[in-house]
């Protein structure tokens, strides 16, 4: 099993196919889903999956809603943002994220691998996303 960042090759397609939008339609939800070390992520993931999700006090399953950045540029590079969210009070570990598209078949959008477990115990364990420019955005289409 393993967590390989990655931004997920259907959401590629689904950005193709404009079934993502993540400026003008406000019904579409996107969500982040904490995983154990024994989740098995990667680009091929297609949708939201319970299976090694984390559990414990201060997480409920399904992760958090998170807040998009309205989308931008920087050059000749398209880039995406979300705030930072946190799981508070939470008594978790976690090895890695799934972003995702909340409703209708939960579609992925990207993996996240944290590089090692990471712990809360009663406190808040929070996503810290990159500075939202053309080098290190959590989304960006060169």
């Amino acid at each position: 099993m393993a967590i390989t960042q990655a931004m997920c090759t259907s959401f590629k397609k689904a950005l193709l196919d404009g079934e993502m939008d993540f400026s003008s339609d406000t019904s579409q939800t996107y969500k982040i889903a904490l995983y154990t070390s024994s989740a098995s992520l990667d680009a091929s993931t297609t949708a939201f999956t319970t299976s090694n999700e984390v559990s414990g006090t201060g997480y409920s399953s399904g992760g958090a809603t998170l807040t998009v950045v309205a989308p931008t540029t920087s050059s000749t590079t398209a880039l995406l943002d979300f705030s930072d969210v946190t799981f508070s009070s939470a008594t978790i570990t976690a090895r890695g994220a799934l972003i995702y598209q909340s409703g209708g078949s939960n579609p992925a959008v990207a993996v996240l691998n944290f590089g090692a477990d990471k712990t809360s115990t009663a406190g808040d364990f929070t996503i810290q996303f990159p500075t939202a420019d053309a080098s290190n955005a959590i989304i960006r289409i060169a």
